[in-house]
């Protein structure tokens, strides 16, 4: 049933739980899995002139680091190898333009990113990308410790 699988993480604690729930499926269906992380341009351009660079090769950095983490968890967690990617764009487009490349059956996200007080339902990007991205889209919300129904994974 899944053939591919792209894990979208921007690194925060909230993708953790997704990404242990697709590795999961990954490794229940021999799936080969992807994590992408997406730099945003906007975020980049609305910077001050003087910082861009700097900030360009900050979330670079943070992006490389959260692909090793994920990369590290598989190896640990399932033994499946990651191939991992950094891009830059607008998040959203970039992960259904990814998907699309790599022909994935499936995406997974956090419901909350670095983004998210600013939603009230999923996040910005998590429900940009249920929205836009041309294959099934499996969204895990990350679960508080007061919340009855946390489970460990």
């Amino acid at each position: 049933m899944f053939e591919t699988i792209v894990i979208a993480t921007d690194g925060s604690e909230s993708v953790s739980r997704a990404v242990g729930v697709a590795l999961d499926i990954a490794d229940r269906f021999d799936a080969t899995v992807h994590a992408l992380y997406v730099v945003d341009s906007g975020e980049v351009e609305s910077s001050p002139d003087a910082v861009r660079e700097d900030l360009r090769d900050a979330l670079d950095a943070q992006g490389r680091e959260a692909l090793d983490e994920v990369r590290e968890r598989a190896a640990e967690t399932v033994a499946i190898d990651v191939e991992g990617t950094v891009r830059e764009g607008r998040p959203a487009a970039e992960i259904a333009a990814y998907a699309r490349e790599v022909d994935a059956d499936c995406v997974a996200t956090g419901t909350r990113g670095r983004h998210g007080e600013n939603r009230f339902l999923i996040g910005s990007v998590a429900e940009r990308v249920v929205r836009t991205c041309p294959v099934p889209v499996l969204t895990v919300r990350q679960l508080t410790g007061e919340d009855p129904r946390r489970t460990t994974i």
